[in-house]
């Protein structure tokens, strides 16, 4: 039971590890920012002060000058100090940023592996066809169903006969729009003469029967 809750403690402590030593760094690092202003304050001070006395006091001046000498090399030391210690917080956290990396695709490969446990390429490739043969059997039953028409269908003669009375319906129509008369109203609208002019050849067929049964009656009473 200790060990477990040792080797957990443990484990969390080297997962820290980078935090805390990125933390320690910059608490240093703001140490030597604020050491690295107070001597440039320090330097821009002994620098008037020289200037102040070159002219009236040059041992003032010199000692000024001495000192400033003495802030700058510090300064120069807290500078490379600084610059060290920021390399370090950027290796420090491209190495973690790297480390989380590695473990995220670690995960990652884990989890893959466990969701292709169990797979394998036959049975996705009986999958793919069993779906492909479903989708083919829905098309064809939506095909039948849409190609049988529901209901009593119309007869086709009544269809064609309707057809017709619709089209002599429309030709009357146009022919009364644009006053022509269709040839069979012109024939109705012939005179009543034209049938007895038929009917001629028949009765004077009739006359000449009469004619020559009249000349046989007076052939024979002679």
């Amino acid at each position: 039971m200790w060990s477990w809750f040792g080797g957990a403690a443990a484990a969390q402590k080297r997962k820290d590890a980078p935090k805390d030593a990125i933390l320690q760094l910059r608490a240093q690092l703001t140490l030597l920012q604020k050491r690295e202003k107070h001597l440039e304050t320090q330097i821009s001070e002994q620098d008037t002060m020289a200037r102040k006395n070159v002219n009236t006091d040059k041992n003032a001046a010199k000692n000024a000058l001495r000192r400033k000498k003495v802030h700058e090399k510090n300064l120069e030391q807290t500078t490379a100090q600084i610059m060290q210690l920021e390399q370090q917080v950027y290796s420090i956290e491209a190495a973690n940023i790297n480390h989380e990396t590695l473990s995220a695709m670690k995960q990652a490969g884990d989890a893959m592996k466990k969701i292709h446990n169990g797979m394998k390429l036959e049975d996705v490739d009986k999958t793919m066809e069993e779906l492909q043969d479903q989708h083919a059997l829905s098309t064809e039953i939506g095909n039948v169903i849409t190609s049988f028409p529901i209901g009593e269908q119309p007869d086709e003669g009544e269809l064609d006969e309707e057809l017709e009375n619709l089209e002599q319906e429309a030709m009357d129509a146009k022919m009364l729009h644009t006053g022509t008369v269709p040839v069979g109203s012109q024939l109705d609208r012939l005179p009543a003469v034209g049938n007895t002019a038929l009917k001629h050849p028949a009765k004077a067929e009739e006359d000449d029967d009469e004619a020559e049964l009249e000349k046989l009656r007076a052939e024979m009473a002679m």
